[in-house]
């Protein structure tokens, strides 16, 4: 427990630091672009478009389980999974991109899954923000509840952040856990409800929706959809805020415990 006090100390200590390279970081994925920043938001923008003409009005008719269109229900759900799966992709290589930081015995690396992190909650403030435009487009007034989905961003935050100690320390020694979390995310991005109601499922069989509540990034978009669409706090789902900060203290204990084993070993590998 003294390792993680000490780290929240060094974190809090060079904040500012912290934040300088969290800017760079967001300004580097544009160098030599042309359309520069454009492109932080097309890839997503086009996703939206391709499941909301799939399982929208337009495709299979996807009913949402709220009185609200389903563009307006299907975004709250994406805008936080774009935000972790980017966060955890670039946390789990951001050690052998910053090698050249790693090697400097007076450098803190474990601020750089931090670091990435801050990077990708850049790019997600603009998301967010598009979000509340599309509900105002479609003539939805703000809602207190609104300003809930900055403790959600935090709490999908800790959880992406979590992982990436545990995945950033062994992919340093093993090359490959890149692309298994790619594809974990992709087929974790279907354990979520995102695109669908879970009540398709349940109906005949209820055992399946607790399957869904077992996946923790259920709470964190069922959280964004209550912030946007019903009204509801984050206190009116005690059992999934206890589930969900339970596993991800979980994680984050074993991850930095990980993290810290293999550490002395990064500079000799990279």
């Amino acid at each position: 427990m003294y390792y993680e006090i000490s780290l929240f100390k060094e974190i809090v200590k060079k904040r500012k630091l912290i934040l300088d390279l969290a800017k760079a970081d967001f300004r580097k994925r544009f160098v030599g672009s042309y359309f520069g920043v454009v492109w932080m938001f097309v890839q997503p923008i086009v996703t939206v478009l391709i499941y909301y003409l799939i399982f929208g009005p337009y495709g299979f008719k996807s009913q949402p389980p709220v009185p609200a269109p389903y563009v307006l229900w299907l975004v709250p759900g994406i805008v936080p999974w774009f935000f972790f799966s980017e966060a955890l992709n670039t946390g789990t290589g951001c050690l052998q991109e910053y090698s050249y930081l790693v090697k400097k015995v007076v450098f803190q690396v474990e601020v750089l899954p931090i670091i990435k992190l801050l990077s990708c909650m850049m790019v997600h403030g603009f998301f967010v923000l598009i979000m509340f435009g599309v509900n105002l487009c479609y003539g939805w007034w703000p809602m207190i509840t609104w300003i809930q989905v900055v403790y959600y961003t935090f709490a999908a935050s800790m959880l992406a952040l979590a992982i990436s100690y545990l995945t950033c320390s062994i992919h340093v020694f093993f090359k490959d856990m890149a692309q298994i979390v790619g594809i974990a995310l992709q087929f974790g991005m279907w354990m979520v409800p995102i695109m669908y109601d879970e009540n398709m499922f349940t109906g005949d069989a209820p055992w399946i929706g607790i399957i869904f509540k077992l996946n923790p990034f259920y709470y964190i978009v069922a959280g964004y959809r209550d912030s946007m669409l019903t009204g509801n706090w984050f206190w009116e789902r005690p059992t999934l805020t206890l589930y969900f900060w339970t596993v991800t203290v979980v994680l984050m204990l074993l991850g930095l415990k990980v993290f810290k084993r293999l550490r002395p070993h990064f500079s000799d590998v990279l």
